[in-house]
This record gives C-alpha cells, structure tokens and sequence, in this order.
C-alpha cells in the first residue's frame, strides 16, 4: 500500500510542478510591455475600466465569466482538472456561497466519486499495485487484480466521502474550495496549503480545517481495519509457504494517513493554478483559430 500512495504522491507532485511553471510563464507574459492591449477600433468603444481584484467579483474569473455555481449541485461547478478529472467543489474566487445541504454534499461528492474517468483511473493504480506486488498477501494473477482494484476503489470512495460529505455535514463545515487567483506565487501556494487546516464553517466563520484531518484519519483507520488484507501464507516460486504479514495495523494506518494527507495538499495547490493553465490553453487555443490562413499565389 506504502509504494502505491507514494506513487500518486510523485505523481501529484509532477502535476503541481507542471501547474507552478505554466503560471510563472503566464505571469511573465503579462509582465511583458508588448503584451498591452491594443486601442479599441472604430466599430468598438473603449472598456470601461476593470476593478481591482480586491473589488472584483470573486465569484468570476479574469475573464469576467461566472464559473461558480453552474454545476449539476447547487453552489457547485462543473470544472475538470486537465480536462478530465472532477473537480466540482473548487469554485473560482474567495468570495463563500450560500451553504450546501447534507443532501447536496454527498451528491456532488457521490457525482464526483463515481464519474466514468474514475474507474480506468482506479484500473491503473491497480495495475501499478499488482506489478509492484503490494500486499502479496491478495495473490497474483487476474484474482489478486481484482481483489487491488477493489480496495483501491474502497480507499477512493471512504476518503471522498468521509472528508466531503460525512465531516463536513456533521461539523457543518464547508467543503469547497475557493480559489485565490491573486497575489504572487508564494502567497497563493501558501493560500493553498493552508487550507488543509483552514476551512469556513457553512455559517461563513473560519474554523480548523476538522473535517480534513480527521475525515482522512477515519477513511485510513476504516480502510485498513475492514478490507485490507490480513497475515496469510502465500505461494511464490521460491517459497511455497511464505508468511505475509498483517496490513491491519496502527503504523499503516498512520501511513496512510500522512499520505493522503500529503496527497490533498499538493491536490490543492493544482486546482489554485488550474485556472490560470486554462486560460493559457484558452488563449492558445483561440489564437490559433483566429491566425487567418495564408492565401495563396
């Protein structure tokens, strides 16, 4: 179990470094003194002037489109990390919305737990687990596969649930998180990490951030303790009798843990850039549609 998380830990880390440089880039873009806007033509008039990022509506991005509360929940979005990923509870802009229900809290996290980009997701870090035979104790072969995918998509399913419904429904906390999109990198990376320990309660008051630690350290003792597997006696090719020890145990759990804890911070801090690596690829994009083609002899 310990190679697998720490793999999706490498593998969050790549999206947030990859996150970090594309906002970087795009900061010094803006920076750059050719990049000003060009004057408004005849058939425009000029812009009104925009407001601050103090006095704008938090609620929109720079573009000045409303991206909060268009998702299928209330008060949620419709966004998706690189195009494919959930990300439903991240809304642009710190400005709090009005407080979810108990029950649209466990429906956006239900719609974000069982979308149809998890199940190949949960497919491949099965496959990453069978080859690097974590918990030999499950066995090898199309019966062990099956057993990892299972306690892969458990782990999934108990930690969403436990730290975006379950806690925040019963300590009343708000789930979603608010984006920055302001500030220099070292202040919105910071923003983002703090926010594992920081949250709004759904009455607007900040509080500690209970329903993240302690919903991860209920999903880690809930997983380990129930479906992971116990000591057995496997078969291998140089031992036909080898004793695997027990995966229930407290050191694991806090393994876990740590891990997953680890795991939501840098998670975090991708969805604070993600608007910023959208709006790149956004503007890309569009700029190459509007290149007129050459014309030819």
């Amino acid at each position: 179990m310990s190679t697998k998380l720490a793999l999706r830990v490498v593998a969050c880390l790549a999206l947030a470094t990859f996150s970090c440089l594309l906002s970087v880039a795009q900061q010094t873009s803006n920076a750059d003194p050719s990049a000003q806007t060009q004057p408004p033509t005849q058939s425009q008039s000029a812009p009104p002037a925009q407001p601050s990022p103090a006095d704008k509506d938090p609620v929109k991005d720079n573009s000045g489109q409303s991206t909060s509360g268009q998702g299928k929940v209330a008060g949620t979005s419709n966004d998706r990390l690189f195009y494919t990923l959930p990300n439903f509870l991240t809304m642009q802009g710190n400005h709090q919305l009005p407080p979810l229900s108990v029950k649209d809290k466990f429906k956006v996290v239900a719609l974000g737990t069982f979308d149809y980009v998890e199940y190949p997701w949960w497919g491949v870090l099965a496959a990453i687990s069978q080859a690097d035979n974590s918990e030999p104790a499950v066995g090898q072969g199309w019966g062990g596969y099956g057993k990892r995918y299972g306690t892969t998509a458990g782990d999934s399913m108990v930690e969403n649930f436990m730290v975006g419904a379950m806690f925040p429904s019963v300590l009343r906390q708000d789930p979603r998180y608010y984006q920055s999109g302001r500030g220099s990198f070292f202040r919105r990376t910071g923003y983002s990490v703090s926010r594992i320990f920081v949250t709004l309660s759904d009455s607007g008051h900040t509080q500690f951030n209970y329903s993240e630690i302690f919903g991860a350290y209920t999903a880690a003792c809930v997983s380990t303790y129930t479906y992971h597997p116990r000591s057995a006696y496997v078969s291998t090719p140089t031992n036909p009798h080898l004793f695997v020890a027990s995966e229930r145990t407290f050191g694991n759990t806090i393994s876990t843990w740590g891990t997953q804890i680890s795991l939501d911070t840098l998670t975090v801090v991708v969805k604070e850039y993600w608007p910023d690596i959208h709006r790149k690829m956004s503007h890309k994009h569009g700029s190459a549609a509007a290149e007129p083609a050459p014309s030819t002899p």
